[in-house]
C-alpha cells in the first residue's frame, strides 16, 4: 500500500495529474482557450500560412487547424496533449503531427509564441506559431 501511494505522488508531482488534452479553463499558465496562432511553413521555396485554433471542450482541450494553401477551414485535431510546456496536436488523417513548445512572456502569464516542428509524410519542418486574433487568409 506504502508503494501504491508513493508511485501516486510521484506521479502527481512529476505532472501526471492531466491526461491527453484534459485541462481546466484558466490551469494552464496563458491558456490557449480562445486564441488562434498563425505561422508560415516554409518547404523549399514555397510559403503556406497556417492557424491553429484552440477551444475548451467537454473538459477537454481542442484544436482546430486553417490553412487556405490546403483547402483546410477549421479541420478538427484527432488529438491534443499538453505536458508542461509541451504541446502536441496530431490529425492522423493528414499523417500530421505538431510538437511545440508554448513560450511564456517574462511573467509566465501569457502565450508569446508556440516553437515547434511540423511533421508530414516523414518530413519534419520548423514552424514558430504567433497570436493573432483570427487567421489572417
Amino acid at each position: 500500500m506504502k508503494r501504491v501511494a508513493l508511485l501516486l505522488l510521484l506521479a502527481i508531482i512529476a505532472g501526471g495529474g492531466a491526461e491527453g488534452g484534459e485541462v481546466a479553463p484558466g490551469a494552464l499558465p496563458g491558456t490557449l482557450e480562445g486564441r488562434t496562432f498563425e505561422g508560415p511553413l516554409v518547404i523549399g521555396r514555397d510559403s503556406m500560412a497556417l492557424a491553429f485554433s484552440f477551444d475548451i471542450e467537454g473538459g477537454e482541450l481542442r484544436a482546430r487547424l486553417f490553412s487556405a494553401a490546403m483547402g483546410i477551414y477549421g479541420m478538427p485535431a484527432d488529438s491534443v496533449a499538453i505536458d508542461g510546456t509541451t504541446l502536441r496536436i496530431a490529425i492522423p488523417r493528414l499523417d500530421l503531427e505538431f510538437t511545440g513548445r508554448l513560450r511564456l512572456d517574462a511573467n509566465g502569464q501569457s502565450i508569446e509564441r508556440i516553437d515547434g516542428d511540423w511533421f508530414q509524410q516523414s518530413e519534419m519542418v520548423p514552424l514558430t506559431l504567433l497570436p493573432v486574433d483570427a487567421p489572417s487568409f
